[in-house]
């Protein structure tokens, strides 16, 4: 999963300036920034996202200038620094190669962030493939080239306004993950317990619904109480939820698979979902809890990918 999103925004932000896009083509090694991560450069300097953490962005800001001035899109390799250690390389001790292109028909065609966004907006990923000869960019899986998958912003479904969820949804928040509480209980969804997060007081099954949760949303129920959780479920099972989870006794699980076989889900159906919710870390309250299981949300979505 790379966290192109705000890249992507930022090049429609700039449209009409000439700019020039680098990717992550390949990593081995402890490479710091993951395949298909993206920086986009302005004529003027200005740059949003990283290829490197910092190792190698000053040299990728020179390629980037003499792309938008009429170089054509090249690959460039780093690896390992030697000797100088100001020289241009990784010490992290990783190799990485860039793909450095224009933005404009000869390179990444301006309309394809309209696409990315369109399908993330839609909670569809989106596929688009590289000629590494020519530098040109186009939608579609071509056999050959180097794929890029545009994954929708991961987002988290919290049913059931708890303490729980309380620590859940900044943890969520601070690891890049949108959360919104979900709960028909207007005593317990209030701007005051949860500063900054989306609320929404529809019913689970309703909200789920309307989200459209896709391989990039997580559903994670918390209310212990089955007229609240068992829809929301249910919800999830029904659409293509990237990750799907319970909180609750083994016992309790047991009976609510039970109950949701008697609805018609099926084995493979109810597998889906990690019950009780989480990693096993010998969590103790609210906040272990709700580390537990945003570790294995994460664990879930990364499994995907």
């Amino acid at each position: 999963m790379n966290d192109n999103d705000a890249v992507i925004r930022k090049a429609m932000e700039w449209r009409g300036a000439p700019m020039a896009l680098a990717t992550v083509i390949f990593t081995w090694g402890s490479a710091p920034r993951p395949r298909g991560s993206h920086m986009i450069i302005h004529q003027d300097g200005r740059f949003e996202g990283s290829i490197s953490g910092g190792c190698v962005e000053s040299d990728i800001l020179q390629r980037a200038e003499e792309v938008i001035a009429g170089r054509p899109g090249h690959l460039a390799c780093y690896g390992v620094a030697d000797g100088d250690a100001w020289a241009v390389g990784l010490p992290c001790g990783g190799e990485i190669r860039v793909l450095v292109q224009p933005v404009g028909k000869e390179g990444f065609a301006p309309t394809l962030f309209d696409r990315i966004i369109a399908a993330s907006d839609a909670g569809r990923a989106l596929t688009l493939s590289t000629d590494l000869d020519s530098a040109i960019t186009r939608e579609g899986v071509i056999e050959g080239q180097f794929h890029n998958r545009y994954d929708p912003p991961r987002r988290l479904l919290i049913v059931g306004a708890v303490q729980i969820a309380q620590s859940l949804s900044a943890l969520a928040q601070a690891i890049g993950v949108t959360p919104v509480v979900i709960d028909p209980r207007g005593r317990f969804l209030t701007e005051e317990r949860f500063p900054g997060i989306a609320l929404d007081d529809r019913w689970p099954d309703e909200a789920i619904d309307a989200y459209r949760p896709g391989e990039s949303t997580a559903v994670v129920t918390l209310s212990h109480d089955i007229k609240i959780d068992d829809p929301a479920l249910a919800a999830a099972l029904r659409a293509p939820t990237g990750y799907v989870a319970a909180l609750g006794s083994r016992k309790s699980h047991a009976a609510r698979l039970e109950r949701l076989s008697a609805m018609g889900f099926s084995s493979a159906d109810l597998s889906r979902i990690d019950g009780p919710a989480g990693l096993n870390i010998g969590a103790v309250g609210p906040a272990e809890i709700a580390l537990s299981i945003a570790a294995g949300m994460i664990a879930g979505f990364n499994a995907r990918g």
